[in-house]
C-alpha cells in the first residue's frame, strides 16, 4: 500500500504535468422525499430539513448546517490530509467550529431582517508536538488553498436558473 506522501506526490507530479487532471466538477442533487431534502453525490445521500419555526419538522440538519459543516470539515481534512505531509507537520488532532449569525425571521419575509449569514467565524485548532513557527506555513497554505473558505470568503458569484416543472 502507498503512503499517504507517496500519493500526495504522484497526484502533484501529475497535476504538473497536465493541470486538467486535477480539475474536478463535483455537485449535488437535492430532491423532496418524504417532506425534508434528499441530498446526493456520488454514492453519497443525506438528508436536510429546516427547522420546526420556519416550516420544518427538524429532523435533519439544516442548510446553514451544512454550509458550516463543509467549513470546518475542510479545517478537519484539508489540514491533516493534504497540507500535514506537505509541510512535514506532525498533527496528533485537530478540531474546527463553525458559527454564524442567522436570522431565521428572515426566511419567513419578517420587515427589517435580513436572511444573508453573517458573523461567520472559524476556530481550528490544530494538537501537534512541532514548535508553533512550524505550523505557520501550512496555516497560510489553508488559507490560500481552502476551496469553502475561498468561496465564502470571496462570495462567488452563482449562476442561478429557476424553472416551474410541471
Amino acid at each position: 500500500m502507498q503512503t499517504l506522501p507517496t500519493r500526495l506526490q504522484q497526484s502533484a507530479a501529475t497535476f504538473r504535468a497536465d493541470p486538467a487532471a486535477g480539475v474536478a466538477r463535483p455537485s449535488v442533487t437535492a430532491t423532496l422525499v418524504n417532506g425534508h431534502a434528499r441530498l446526493s453525490s456520488g454514492p453519497f445521500n443525506w438528508e436536510s430539513d429546516l427547522g420546526q419555526a420556519i416550516g420544518g419538522e427538524n429532523l435533519a440538519p439544516s442548510p446553514t448546517a451544512y454550509l458550516l459543516g463543509a467549513l470546518a470539515g475542510c479545517g478537519v481534512v484539508f489540514l491533516r490530509d493534504a497540507l500535514a505531509p506537505e509541510f512535514g507537520v506532525t498533527v496528533t488532532g485537530v478540531e474546527a467550529t463553525a458559527t454564524c449569525r442567522a436570522d431565521v425571521a428572515a426566511l419567513l419575509g419578517i420587515e427589517g431582517t435580513s436572511p444573508a449569514l453573517d458573523e461567520i467565524q472559524l476556530t481550528i485548532r490544530v494538537a501537534s508536538p512541532d514548535p508553533a513557527q512550524h505550523l505557520e506555513p501550512m496555516f497560510a497554505a489553508w488559507r490560500e488553498r481552502c476551496p469553502i473558505y475561498l468561496a465564502i470568503r470571496e462570495a462567488n458569484p452563482v449562476a442561478l436558473d429557476l424553472q416551474a416543472a410541471s
